[in-house]
């Protein structure tokens, strides 16, 4: 279903930094992604070209035994050459909402399902995203992240900080944790007391400007919390000259229909 944002839901985005719509991805599509994700992770599909699926730290290290393949992952990176989770990328609903702040001329520039299994620590520092991201100005960017299963305090949920993204990027740096997992790093000297914790239910969806400051707990509870996510740009950002770590993975999204 088309969905292009309200003014009111507008403004409170570019005001707050982020902004939930709630139901945005119907019960049966929800459950295509979760299928299509347990393939991948149980091993009964091979990954497509570029996707990575990364082991939680404490698996790979030894001190967690995993109870099955499911349980070992911390998160699928890079979908994009994968059609059947790639359409949730190309959601008339989401499409929609994010052209409404972005215009209509976009790329995806970073594709996750995000798996946060219980028995280990999970945690991911309060940072900003533009941190991953070479891409500028950083208003021409917005991250999407829909609830597969249901998300809250107990299982590890999102928790924001509201208008952080007005206090421009912020110095990072990796926590003093024993278990952290691979390029989690956290704004320096950030307040904890100002994070607002961001329940939701399968289908909600999280836009949220790649300055917001947000990141998520421990999961306490018996099941995996599963989200998937895209970060989109419009196509007139631009990318600084110069090596990166990692070949960036980019999707043109096609035009709007006249």
């Amino acid at each position: 279903m088309a969905m292009p944002l309200a003014d009111s839901d507008r403004e409170l985005y570019w005001d707050q930094g982020y902004l939930v719509l709630p139901g945005l991805f119907s019960a049966d599509l929800i459950d295509r992604f979760e299928a299509r994700f347990l393939e991948f992770a149980r091993g009964t599909e091979l990954p497509t070209k570029n996707m990575v699926l990364m082991r939680d730290v404490m698996v790979a290290r030894g001190a967690v035994v995993a109870e099955d393949p499911v349980h070992r992952l911390n998160k699928l990176l890079s979908f994009e050459a994968d059609e059947e989770l790639f359409a949730y990328a190309l959601s008339v609903g989401l499409l929609d909402a994010v052209r409404t702040l972005l215009g209509p001329e976009l790329q995806t520039i970073s594709t996750n399902v995000f798996n946060k299994p219980p028995g280990v620590d999970g945690r991911h520092p309060l940072h900003q995203d533009l941190r991953y991201f070479a891409l500028r100005p950083s208003d021409g960017m917005v991250g999407t992240w829909t609830a597969i299963a249901p998300v809250n305090r107990a299982n590890g949920c999102l928790a924001v900080i509201p208008g952080s993204h007005r206090l421009g990027y912020l110095p990072h740096e990796e926590p003093d944790w024993e278990f952290l997992n691979q390029g989690f790093v956290g704004v320096a000297d950030v307040n904890v007391e100002e994070r607002v914790h961001v329940d939701m239910e399968p289908g909600d969806t999280l836009l949220f400007h790649p300055l917001l400051i947000h990141g998520s707990g421990r999961n306490r509870s018996a099941g995996c919390r599963r989200a998937i996510s895209v970060h989109y740009a419009s196509r007139s950002c631009r990318r600084p000259e110069g090596k990166r770590k990692r070949a960036p993975v980019i999707r043109a999204i096609p035009d709007e229909s006249p």
